[in-house]
C-alpha cells in the first residue's frame, strides 16, 4: 500500500516509479545505501514532485564537487543549473534547517558530559562550511545542563573581536554557572593560533572573576577539532589565574 498522497505521482510511469523506488529504499534502510546523487535527487523531488530530477542532481554534484557542497551551496548558484528552481532550493534549505533545529533541541536541557566529541558532533553540521569564523558560547547551569547556545561574534576571531565583557553579561542574564566556547576555522585546520590561545586565557580569567567556570574551548575544522580542555590548557590557565591572584 502506498503511504504517500496520490497527487505526488500524477500518473504511472517511469519517473513516478523511479521516485517511488527511491522513497521505498530510503524507508527500508535510510541513506546508507544511497549514492550521493540519489540523495540530492531525493531532495530535489521535494520541490519538483512530478519530474525526474536525476540529471539535475548529477549536474549539481559535478558543479559543487560533493554532497556537502550541494547542501551548502548558495541558492542563486544552485538555480543556475537548468531544471533547479526556487522550490528545489526551498526543499534543500528546509531539510538543512530542520536538521540544525533537531540537533539543537537534542542538546539543550541535557547534561553536558564534558565530552569535546559530543560538542563537535552537535555543532559540526552548522559550522563546517561557513566562510567566516563564528564564535559560539554554550551556557550551562549548575547541573551542567546546556541552557542556550548563542553565536556572539562573526568574522576573524581575534582579541579585538571577542569581548569577554559581553560574554559575561550574557552569562549573568542566563544565570549560567559554566561556559563552553566554540569557533570554526574556515581553513579546515583546527590548530589554535597564538591569538586563539590568548583569547581563551582571557576568557578563563574573566570567568574566574565572575565566579564562573570555563569547561572548554573547541575549534572546529574539516571533520576534526581541537579541544583546549583535552590538551590540559584550560586547566593550565585556571592555575595561572590562581597563582596570579594569591
Amino acid at each position: 500500500m502506498d503511504e504517500y498522497p496520490k497527487d505526488i505521482d500524477p500518473s504511472p510511469g517511469a519517473d513516478s516509479g523511479h521516485r517511488r523506488r527511491l522513497r521505498e529504499k530510503f524507508l527500508r534502510a535510510g541513506l546508507i545505501a544511497f549514492l550521493d546523487y540519489e540523495i540530492v535527487e531525493l531532495l530535489l523531488t521535494l520541490g519538483t514532485p512530478r519530474k525526474d530530477c536525476k540529471e539535475q542532481a548529477k549536474q549539481a554534484l559535478k558543479e559543487f564537487k560533493s554532497l556537502r557542497g550541494v547542501l551548502e551551496a548558495d541558492g542563486h548558484d544552485l538555480q543556475r543549473i537548468q531544471g533547479i528552481g526556487a522550490h528545489n532550493v526551498f526543499g534543500i534549505r528546509l531539510v538543512q534547517e530542520v536538521s540544525r533545529r533537531f540537533l539543537k533541541d537534542k542538546m539543550l536541557n541535557r547534561p553536558y558530559s564534558r565530552s569535546s566529541r559530543e560538542v563537535f558532533d552537535y555543532l559540526y553540521h552548522s559550522l563546517r562550511d561557513l566562510k567566516k569564523e563564528h564564535f559560539k558560547v554554550l551556557f550551562l547551569d549548575s547541573k551542567n545542563q546546556i541552557i542556550e547556545d548563542k553565536t556572539l561574534f562573526e568574522g576573524t576571531v581575534d582579541s579585538a573581536a571577542v569581548y569577554p565583557r559581553e560574554i559575561m553579561k550574557d552569562a549573568l542574564r542566563y544565570d549560567a554557572a559554566s561556559l563552553v566556547f566554540v569557533h570554526n576555522h574556515p581553513s579546515g585546520d583546527p590548530e589554535p593560533s597564538l591569538c586563539d590561545r590568548e583569547i581563551t586565557k582571557d576568557l578563563v580569567f574573566a570567568a574566574r572573576v565572575m565566579q564562573l567556570k570555563v569547561l572548554d574551548h573547541i575549534i572546529i575544522g574539516n571533520n576534526c577539532y581541537f579541544s583546549f580542555a583535552d590538551r590540559g590548557l584550560v586547566e593550565d590557565y585556571d592555575r595561572l589565574f590562581l597563582s596570579l591572584n594569591r
